[in-house]
């Protein structure tokens, strides 16, 4: 299978070219990915807001290359302050409860004051079968 690109149309994709995802093979690779709103322009102010949105366009990423929440194998989540820990974890559980996947999370400067969150993950399209956790 060749590889396959999404473009959110976010600005910037377009100022780094780069791909909010790529799917190669069975494998699904989604940038670095903040809670804006792509299609407004839009940002909360809002750390729990962010990774709501953050997660919203995460699945549309993952929907567009075809595979789910369920198939996200790892996730790195990178905040922007050490003190938004407990208000993103139960936001991240929820999402990722089902997929269980590997997680890193790090307290990190982002590119834009706004940003307070910023998640990439890596999901693998599987047969029913591999899920046995055997």
């Amino acid at each position: 299978m060749a590889r396959k690109f999404y473009s959110s149309g976010s600005t910037f994709e377009e100022l780094a070219s780069y791909s909010r995802a790529v799917r190669d093979g069975d494998w699904v690779f989604v940038s670095g990915t903040t809670g804006f709103d792509y299609a407004a322009g839009t940002i909360s102010d809002d750390v729990a807001e962010q990774t709501e949105q953050c997660f919203r366009n995460i699945n549309l990423a993952l929907a567009h290359s075809g595979v789910t929440m369920v198939d996200i194998v790892r996730i790195r989540v990178f905040l922007a302050s050490k003190d938004d820990f407990e208000a993103i974890a139960p936001i991240v559980g929820k999402w990722c409860d089902e997929a269980r996947p590997a997680n890193t999370t790090v307290v990190a400067p982002l590119v834009d004051d706004r940003m307070k969150i910023e998640i990439e993950v890596t999901a693998r399209r599987h047969d029913d079968d591999l899920n046995t956790g055997e």
